[in-house]
Protein backbone atom coordinates (compact mmCIF):
# COMPACT_ATOMS: atom_id res chain seq x y z
CA UNK A 1 0.00 0.00 0.00
CA UNK A 2 1.61 3.36 -1.00
CA UNK A 3 1.02 5.83 1.19
CA UNK A 4 0.32 9.84 0.26
CA UNK A 5 2.07 12.55 2.03
CA UNK A 6 2.37 16.12 1.82
CA UNK A 7 6.33 17.35 0.15
CA UNK A 8 5.70 20.83 2.17
CA UNK A 9 6.33 21.51 5.57
CA UNK A 10 2.89 22.12 7.56
CA UNK A 11 1.95 25.73 8.06
CA UNK A 12 1.13 26.21 11.80
CA UNK A 13 -0.43 29.48 12.69
CA UNK A 14 2.78 29.71 15.40
CA UNK A 15 5.16 30.60 13.18
CA UNK A 16 6.71 33.81 13.98
CA UNK A 17 6.37 34.89 10.52
CA UNK A 18 2.99 34.76 10.52
CA UNK A 19 2.41 36.83 13.32
CA UNK A 20 1.06 40.58 13.19
CA UNK A 21 3.87 42.73 13.72
CA UNK A 22 3.95 45.14 16.22
CA UNK A 23 3.71 48.32 13.64
CA UNK A 24 0.67 46.80 12.76
CA UNK A 25 -1.21 45.62 15.68
CA UNK A 26 -0.69 49.56 16.07
CA UNK A 27 -2.32 50.78 13.06
CA UNK A 28 -5.22 48.37 13.67
CA UNK A 29 -5.58 49.84 17.04
CA UNK A 30 -5.43 53.47 15.54
CA UNK A 31 -8.66 52.05 13.75
CA UNK A 32 -10.72 50.43 15.69
CA UNK A 33 -12.93 53.23 16.56
CA UNK A 34 -13.63 53.46 13.02
CA UNK A 35 -13.96 50.15 12.42
CA UNK A 36 -16.72 50.51 15.56
CA UNK A 37 -18.52 53.49 14.19
CA UNK A 38 -19.12 51.88 11.27
CA UNK A 39 -20.37 48.38 12.75
CA UNK A 40 -22.60 50.36 14.51
CA UNK A 41 -23.61 52.19 11.32
CA UNK A 42 -24.40 48.97 9.54
CA UNK A 43 -26.60 47.30 12.43
CA UNK A 44 -28.48 50.46 12.18
CA UNK A 45 -29.03 49.85 8.78
CA UNK A 46 -30.15 46.05 9.06
CA UNK A 47 -32.32 47.24 11.91
CA UNK A 48 -34.08 50.15 9.44
CA UNK A 49 -34.46 47.56 6.43
CA UNK A 50 -36.77 44.80 7.55
CA UNK A 51 -39.20 47.50 8.14
CA UNK A 52 -40.96 51.03 7.14
CA UNK A 53 -38.23 53.56 9.19
CA UNK A 54 -39.36 55.00 12.07
CA UNK A 55 -38.29 58.26 13.39
CA UNK A 56 -36.15 56.50 16.25
CA UNK A 57 -34.71 54.26 13.06
CA UNK A 58 -33.97 57.56 11.47
CA UNK A 59 -32.24 58.96 14.37
CA UNK A 60 -29.92 55.78 14.97
CA UNK A 61 -28.89 55.83 11.46
CA UNK A 62 -27.78 59.63 11.16
CA UNK A 63 -26.46 59.11 14.63
CA UNK A 64 -24.07 56.26 13.47
CA UNK A 65 -23.06 58.10 10.19
CA UNK A 66 -22.01 61.11 11.70
CA UNK A 67 -19.92 59.04 14.20
CA UNK A 68 -18.54 56.99 11.72
CA UNK A 69 -17.56 60.72 9.78
CA UNK A 70 -16.16 62.18 13.29
CA UNK A 71 -13.82 58.68 13.78
CA UNK A 72 -12.68 59.31 9.89
CA UNK A 73 -12.34 63.08 10.27
CA UNK A 74 -9.97 62.36 13.66
CA UNK A 75 -8.15 59.17 11.92
CA UNK A 76 -7.33 61.62 8.95
CA UNK A 77 -6.29 64.51 11.55
CA UNK A 78 -3.96 62.15 13.51
CA UNK A 79 -2.18 61.08 9.96
CA UNK A 80 -2.00 64.41 8.82
CA UNK A 81 -0.16 65.53 12.50
CA UNK A 82 1.94 62.38 11.99
CA UNK A 83 2.96 63.51 7.82
CA UNK A 84 3.95 66.78 9.11
CA UNK A 85 6.19 66.03 12.04
CA UNK A 86 8.00 63.79 9.90
CA UNK A 87 7.82 66.20 7.32
CA UNK A 88 9.34 68.71 9.59
CA UNK A 89 5.94 71.06 8.91
CA UNK A 90 3.17 72.16 10.67
CA UNK A 91 0.05 70.39 9.72
CA UNK A 92 -0.99 73.79 9.38
CA UNK A 93 -0.58 75.68 6.74
CA UNK A 94 2.41 73.80 5.76
CA UNK A 95 4.49 76.49 8.03
CA UNK A 96 8.18 74.64 9.43
CA UNK A 97 8.24 73.62 12.88
CA UNK A 98 10.41 76.17 14.63
CA UNK A 99 11.27 78.69 12.83
CA UNK A 100 10.77 82.09 13.85
CA UNK A 101 11.40 83.32 10.37
CA UNK A 102 8.80 81.67 8.71
CA UNK A 103 6.09 83.28 11.49
CA UNK A 104 4.53 85.87 8.94
CA UNK A 105 1.65 87.29 10.66
CA UNK A 106 1.30 84.98 12.97
CA UNK A 107 3.25 86.19 15.32
CA UNK A 108 6.78 84.61 17.26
Amino acid sequence: MNHIVTVQDAVTAFAPWLEPMDAELDAIELEMPLVAAEVDLLDAQIIAMDRPASELDIRRIRRARRRVLAARRELADRSARRRGLELGTSAVAGRPLNSKAADGPWGA
